[in-house]
């Protein structure tokens, strides 16, 4: 398999001999390796060609993308997946958990607990988009995905994305309402509001990546069709593409800017009054209580966007990352917030906590 991935990355000489078990290399040897590829790619022949004609730069239909995994750690794959496995077990039980004991007890049906709801199912969503396709890839080797399911995926990964950043500023305006105007707080965030704020969020997510996609397919693909990734993601498949990619650059990078760049910012400003506020409370007591709980608050939001920005601007200049490291990035930021974030924020908040104790706590 090690022979797939040096004859797919390099452009070595290799012609297929239609329903013959026959393969011409320009290479030494390894006849045994060389029919072992021979017979993978007859496997999947059906889904596309694997390899394009570069010296004419012909364009080819494209049916499928290949995925490798993370570059140069093919034989450590295995050992990766445990942790990521915890992970992602951990992030579907303690959100899952959490949206059920917000659904379930009418007295947490308010905003607060509505946002963190939201929250958990926006974080089951995003990781369950991409984890087990990457476990797969993991655990199997390198896996097939259809054009449109590629795209799909890339939809929803980047939508996901955008509506989890939506969520995490709701929140905050909520905690600023809540502390800094606490008396406008229930005349402010209605049942009405919220419904408004949904809507909101899915329409500016639909909004903002549609566009993205639409970029992905005015392109040509007539290079390799391999992705050494573990999802499908924007700039991952723009790269394969023959012509100019610079209008996917330019409208990816503005999008994140306009988007999650003003929430964080507009994030920072809510968290910056919140401080404020407390700063001028009488009780030292009431002071070290909002500074825990907002303490909390502000490590999750600064995982979640240092992890993705640093994804982000690494994989359009980062020209000197290691590849590794750029995929194994690009993976913790769509999973280490939705794990941290029904702990941090189920233990922080305490009607829950005594919730989930109580329900852990009673009899067989």
């Amino acid at each position: 398999m090690n022979l797939l991935f040096r004859i797919i990355s390099e452009t070595s000489t290799l012609e297929l001999v239609c329903g013959q078990d026959r393969i011409v290399h320009s290479s030494q040897g390894q006849d045994s390796d060389i029919c072992e590829l021979s017979r993978y790619l007859r496997e999947y022949q059906n889904f596309g060609h694997f390899f394009r004609t570069t010296s004419n730069y012909t364009s080819t239909p494209l049916t499928a993308f290949l995925l490798t995994g993370v570059p140069g750690l093919e034989d450590f794959q295995i050992w990766i997946s445990i942790p990521f496995s915890f992970m992602y077990l951990l992030a579907v039980t303690g959100n899952g958990l959490v949206m059920a004991m917000v659904i379930w007890d009418r007295s947490l049906h308010e905003p607060m607990y509505l946002f963190l709801a939201m929250l958990a199912l926006n974080d089951v969503l995003l990781c369950t988009v991409t984890v087990p396709k990457m476990l797969l890839i993991f655990w199997q080797g390198p896996s097939i995905s259809t054009f449109p399911a590629c795209l799909t995926q890339m939809f929803f990964v980047h939508a996901l994305f955008l509506s989890e950043s939506a969520v995490l500023l709701a929140m905050a305006f909520d905690r600023y309402v809540a502390i800094c105007a606490p008396l406008h707080y229930t005349t402010l965030l209605t049942g009405s509001l919220i419904g408004k704020v949904v809507l909101a969020l899915v329409a500016r997510s639909v909004a903002v990546v549609t566009p993205g996609v639409l970029l992905i397919l005015r392109l040509h693909f007539c290079q390799s069709n391999v992705i050494h990734h573990t999802y499908c993601e924007n700039m991952g498949i723009a790269k394969l593409a023959c012509n100019s990619i610079v209008p996917n650059s330019i409208y990816g990078l503005t999008a994140a800017l306009l988007t999650t760049g003003l929430d964080f910012v507009l994030i920072s400003l809510s968290y910056w009054l919140i401080l404020r506020t407390v700063f001028r409370l009488p009780s030292r007591e009431a002071r070290t209580k909002a500074f825990g709980t907002c303490g909390a608050y502000t490590c999750v939001i600064l995982i979640f966007y240092t992890l993705a920005f640093f994804s982000f601007f690494t994989h359009r200049f980062g020209h000197h990352v290691p590849r590794n490291v750029l995929i194994l990035l690009a993976n913790l930021y769509l999973l280490v917030p939705p794990t941290m974030n029904p702990i941090v924020y189920g233990v922080k908040t305490k009607e829950i906590r005594m919730r989930v104790l109580g329900l852990c706590a009673q009899p067989k």
